[in-house]
């Protein structure tokens, strides 16, 4: 289909004939391909690239792994596995991405801005190119919550016992969390005996 036919060709071309820029991609050179993220601004989208490559390498190095062993992957994971790998996945990846023990981990790619608690720092990334991107991978943890559950998903196949035990713990960690919130928030609301 020609893109000139479409809904979406039309429009380009209507954009393009109000501003008197081309909107399509020129790709005479790599570097024109990103003209709209500029390094400088703080996107280092060669490092991201980087991470993304690694990203992809341990799943290949994962297959290879399970072929290696005889294993086979899952035609599906169970609720209960699901519900278990989920909850640790999250407490996981707040804590690599938030707690004050793990700190460690971050500080080469982050400055300190604020001890909101002992069990919470609020951090900055720093630097430039991968220093950046594992500044921004390690404090954000949405971000790490896609590494962590790529990581246990991996451990279900290749040793399950281990990871099942593993997540067991985060997960009563985080019923444990809720549970001292829970407690906090009574207390607080119980009047106050003068």
């Amino acid at each position: 289909m020609n893109l000139e036919t479409t809904e979406a060709g039309r429009e380009r071309m209507s954009r393009e004939a109000r501003t008197g820029q081309k909107l399509g991609v020129d790709a005479s050179s790599p570097k024109e391909l990103f003209t709209g993220y500029d390094e400088s601004e703080g996107q280092p989208l060669g490092a991201y690239a980087g991470l993304a490559g690694i990203f992809g390498a341990l799943f290949a190095a994962f297959l290879l792994l399970t072929r290696l062993t005889g294993r086979s992957l899952p035609d599906r994971v169970g609720a209960a596995d699901l519900a278990l790998l989920g909850v640790a996945t999250h407490k996981l990846s707040w804590i690599l991405a938030n707690s004050s023990v793990t700190s460690f981990v971050r500080a080469p790619v982050t400055h300190l801005q604020e001890a909101e608690s002992p069990t919470n720092l609020e951090e900055e990334p720093r630097g430039e190119g991968l220093q950046k991107a594992l500044g921004n991978l390690l404090t954000c943890h949405f971000c790490l919550g896609m590494w962590t559950a790529a990581f246990f998903s991996y451990g279900l196949v290749l040793a399950p016992r281990t990871t099942r035990f593993l997540a067991s713990i985060l997960s009563i960690l985080t019923l444990s969390d809720f549970t001292h919130q829970a407690y906090k928030a009574t207390i607080e609301r119980a009047p106050k005996s003068e």
